[in-house]
């Protein structure tokens, strides 16, 4: 009689499904634009978030109060940014990248050159348009002021877990509903991207192509299928929250967050932060006076 089958040793483990693969590589892939590098070790990633948060928010609102063309405040501005990139090791080219998300929104005060008024420095050819003086120096002031703005804001989101900021947010008394809104779309980036990671899956399951041959259709076709999956994407979604927060209710949520108690704010950190804010203030002084 041959062996039994039990002596062949222990049995294998099955292959992990398909759908927690990619639910793994979504997760995954959407955590590294997130939060990818808020877990590194520098000064600038230890500092306690109540000391990052408003400390960023006031140097933001001290480079908005800039006046028009004055250049040399702008520079002086990016000396404590550009101190602050350097000790967070996440590197000068990180952050510039990250910048350049931001440039399209910067792309609306375009306009200000030819609609603003004063000595003309070139005209378009093929439209007549003229370009001011005036309206170029608005234009450069509104992108020098942007930028650093959005670096601030990289830097902030870069070197600080989502949670931490959250955490820092109601820690200063924004309004919960306020919180909880950006806490919750936070989180559905990773539900949305695991809902299209499905989609795209079931695209292509449907979608079977010969070798050598190229599939898909027309580009108004092409179009047209992209926006029935962004319209299905949109409806599952509603969907899903829709069921995700009649669970939450169903478990005691109220529209708040419960964090733990928050330890000591340590002082070194507050001193840091408010250093910080103070050269900025001390430029807009300088420069004024």
């Amino acid at each position: 009689m041959p062996a039994c089958s039990s002596a062949a040793g222990p049995r294998p483990r099955p292959a992990p499904d398909e759908d927690d693969r990619a639910r793994r590589r979504c997760q995954v892939s959407l955590a590294g634009v997130v939060d990818r590098y808020s877990e590194r070790d520098s000064p600038v990633h230890r500092a306690d978030a109540r000391a990052k948060v408003p400390a960023a928010f006031a140097y933001i609102l001290v480079i908005s109060a800039t006046r028009e063309a004055d250049w040399a405040a702008l520079g002086l501005l990016a000396v404590p940014v550009l101190a602050v990139v350097l000790a967070s090791r996440l590197g000068p080219w990180f952050v510039l990248r990250r910048t350049f998300l931001a440039l399209p929104f910067v792309l609306a005060a375009v306009p200000l050159v030819f609609t603003r008024p004063g000595e003309t420095v070139f005209t378009l050819p093929l439209l007549g348009w003229t370009a001011s003086d005036e309206g170029i120096r608005a234009v450069a002031t509104i992108l020098g002021k942007s930028w650093l703005s959005v670096v601030v804001a990289v830097l902030l989101v870069s070197a600080t877990p989502m949670v931490e900021i959250l955490r820092a947010l109601r820690w200063l008394r924004l309004p919960r509903i306020l919180v909880a809104t950006i806490f919750f779309t936070y989180r559905y980036f990773f539900v949305i991207g695991e809902e299209a990671q499905r989609m795209l899956r079931a695209r292509d399951s449907r979608s079977a192509r010969l070798p050598g041959q190229r599939g898909g259709g027309t580009v108004l076709w092409r179009a047209r299928i992209v926006g029935h999956m962004a319209g299905s994407l949109f409806v599952r979604s509603l969907e899903r929250s829709e069921r995700v927060y009649a669970a939450m209710q169903a478990r005691g949520y109220r529209g708040d967050h419960i964090f733990l108690a928050d330890p000591p704010l340590p002082a070194a950190h507050l001193v840091g932060a408010s250093a910080f804010v103070a050269c900025a203030v001390l430029v807009q002084i300088g420069v004024r006076w």
